[in-house]
């Protein structure tokens, strides 16, 4: 963790950034954007007694409800219009992925160049509008069925109206997170979606970590677990950030070749392969997946009469074993996915053909791309292994503990990994303007000569 601030202090020349007019106008857009985000989140969806409402979701915020608010930013705790924040959007991504790689007609959009982009992201936008719409109506008669303690329930005037309304409303607010994310994406820094998770996330760690000292005042965390808990935050950022900057270097040699009269010595460098190539993603698409169908028990399952809702509630419960399960076989599964979707060692070897580049020892052509292909999966295992083990141990000791979710691994592997790519994205906006500021120069001196 020291590490990577220093080298991006480093890096950072203060005298470039206040020339850097471009980066300074993205920063500024990317704050405000968040800043209209976090705005949203305080906007209460109509219909709702935020009494009562927070009676019955403090029943429920210590399971599924309390991670999907985590995700949230606290819009779920509050029932805003950002309720369903961008989880739509994100299984929509997922999906088209999936169709992408297993249907010969989306694989072909994705192969048209910026034409076929443009229509999988129009299809993206069509399916998130259909997956909100279906889960702003469970949502609407899952609030109508819900209890409080008293018995009064959430909902001023159940009905047609309501659950019309509600549809409404939260699709509306999902579609507006989507186009604020990709607008964050293309005029801001960093990945507008990914941003959006990351700032829901950070908005709620004063909180908890308030109610976790709060706790140890009162007794209920001894004063060695409470030091055992930093211990352990401050040892899985800094895994985080040694893992997430490992790369395993393939040396690429090129041939010797003729330079007009003269004989050019071949040039030799490496292929930077990142040992966890999918990143943040295969953590955020198995929280999307999982958090589906288990917010439909948190609003249904539990208590509602279902005896095969009311297992399902029991064995996937945060820290069960069966849920840990399963949200292993997610991760692994997107780490190899999204890895598979990144990087062609087909395409790699074609390329590195065609410019005469080859591996010492590898012939090229198949054989090189076998060779990629065996690198990566083994590479590939480390990453999935490292992402499991960050996202699940931690959770599982914090669920002895009876903590936050906001300590955990998961919640942690976004924040460090998000705030890494954007401090790198602003690191190669200051590098292109030095560059451009250089090529300037020198094109003012050669004008004077």
């Amino acid at each position: 963790m020291a590490s990577a601030v220093e080298q991006f202090a480093s890096n950072l020349n203060f005298g470039s950034f206040a020339k850097a007019e471009e980066l300074k106008q993205r920063l500024w857009f990317t704050l405000i954007a968040l800043l209209i985000y976090r705005v949203g989140t305080h906007i209460p969806l109509p219909g709702i007694d935020a009494v009562v409402w927070n009676d019955i979701f403090s029943t429920k915020d210590d399971g599924v409800l309390g991670m999907f608010n985590m995700f949230a930013g606290g819009a779920l705790e509050r029932m805003s219009i950002f309720a369903l924040n961008i989880m739509p959007y994100i299984s929509a991504s997922i999906i088209m992925q999936m169709l992408s790689a297993m249907m010969p007609q989306f694989a072909s959009l994705k192969k048209d160049g910026e034409a076929g982009r443009k229509k999988l992201n129009q299809y993206t936008r069509y399916l998130t509008i259909v997956l909100a719409a279906m889960q702003a109506y469970g949502l609407a008669i899952g609030l109508e069925a819900m209890p409080s303690s008293t018995g009064g329930s959430a909902v001023i005037s159940p009905g047609v109206f309501f659950r019309i309304m509600t549809v409404i409303t939260i699709v509306g607010g999902t579609v507006f997170l989507m186009w604020l994310g990709e607008q964050m994406t293309a005029r801001g820094v960093g990945n507008g979606t990914s941003l959006i998770i990351f700032a829901g996330i950070i908005a709620g760690v004063p909180q908890a970590v308030m109610g976790t000292l709060a706790l140890a005042q009162q007794g209920q965390i001894s004063n060695a677990s409470l030091m055992a808990l930093t211990l352990m935050v401050f040892a899985v950022i800094a895994f985080i950030v040694f893992m997430e900057r490992a790369y395993r270097r393939v040396i690429v040699q090129y041939p010797k070749r003729m330079v007009g009269n003269k004989m050019m010595s071949g040039d030799s460098s490496h292929m930077p392969l990142k040992l966890n190539t999918s990143g943040v993603i295969p953590p955020i698409f198995a929280s999307s997946l999982l958090l589906l169908p288990l917010t439909i028990v948190g609003f249904t399952g539990q208590g509602g009469g279902n005896e095969w809702l009311d297992t399902m509630s029991r064995y996937l419960q945060h820290g069960a074993p069966a849920y840990m399960a399963l949200y292993a076989a997610l991760i692994i599964f997107f780490a190899f996915f999204y890895t598979a979707i990144v990087f062609n060692p087909d395409e790699t070897a074609d390329n590195l053909r065609k410019y005469g580049g080859f591996i010492p020892g590898i012939r090229p052509g198949k054989p090189t791309a076998d060779y990629l292909d065996n690198i990566l999966t083994r590479i590939t295992t480390i990453g999935a292994a490292y992402l499991t083990f960050v996202c699940l141990m931690p959770e599982f000791l914090i669920s002895k503990f009876n903590l936050t979710f906001y300590f955990g691994g998961t919640s942690l592997l976004i924040a460090v990994s998000v705030m890494m790519d954007t401090v790198a994205q602003i690191n190669s906006h200051l590098l292109a303007h030095q560059y451009e500021g250089l090529i300037k120069k020198t094109r003012l001196k050669g004008a004077r000569k």
